[in-house]
């Protein structure tokens, strides 16, 4: 067993790889000068060419064209990503408007009573309505930042569970990530508002005073 000192540590996403002068290996390894790969720069226009003399050379073991293999990389990664994608973007839609919809139907439930005692004083349905559809647009505002900062941090923490030996999967999140899921929830909250409206004017008067307490 020998001991190699590690001058640096470098973050990659995939494998893991360690990197040596390679005069520094040949003599760590005690073997002589020889080379077992090459990366080559090359002119695009002659890669077809070169690719078939390659492979035609009978001491070529293989031979990898990086932007290739990058591209079939990220179109099998787009295809599966895509579909992923696709459902949880529409589950995350479904469970949005639920839940702002139902946090509204709960919030007139529980105040009909006193909207109804409004409109029987002289409220007009709208005046008795900006009071619901108030409470509602407050607290989208106020949730639309933190359910931001809850999103970062629970992506945060799912990152974490797939950092691996094999792989490390980078946190990136666009802007336009918090701008669709904040779109979504501002016209949840639009359409959940509109439906308020609505039971408010439909709303019967008589009965809802009569109910008990």
């Amino acid at each position: 067993m020998r001991d190699v000192v590690v001058s640096a540590i470098i973050k990659e996403y995939g494998g893991v790889n360690a990197y040596m002068n390679r005069r520094a290996l040949q003599r760590f390894l005690q073997e002589s000068e020889r080379i077992s790969g090459a990366f080559l720069q090359i002119d695009q226009n002659a890669e077809s060419q070169l690719y078939r003399q390659l492979k035609a050379t009978p001491r070529v073991g293989s031979v990898i064209i990086k932007h290739a293999m990058v591209e079939n990389f990220e179109r099998t990664i787009a295809e599966n990503m895509l579909m992923m994608r696709t459902f949880n973007i529409l589950f995350s839609i479904v469970i949005a408007c639920g839940v702002v919809y139902n946090g509204a139907r709960i919030s007139l439930a529980e105040q009909s009573r006193e909207l109804a005692t409004l409109r029987v004083i002289g409220f007009t349905r709208g005046e008795v309505g900006q009071i619901v559809i108030g409470e509602l647009a407050i607290l989208t505002l106020a949730a639309v930042p933190l359910g931001c900062l809850l999103g970062y941090g629970l992506a945060a923490l799912f990152v974490m569970g797939l950092d691996t030996e094999i792989y490390r999967i980078p946190l990136v999140i666009e802007r336009s990530t918090y701008v669709f899921a904040s779109i979504v929830v501002i016209l949840a909250a639009a359409a959940s508002a509109l439906i308020v409206q609505r039971r408010i004017r439909d709303l019967d008067l008589i009965a809802v005073l009569k109910t008990r307490e």
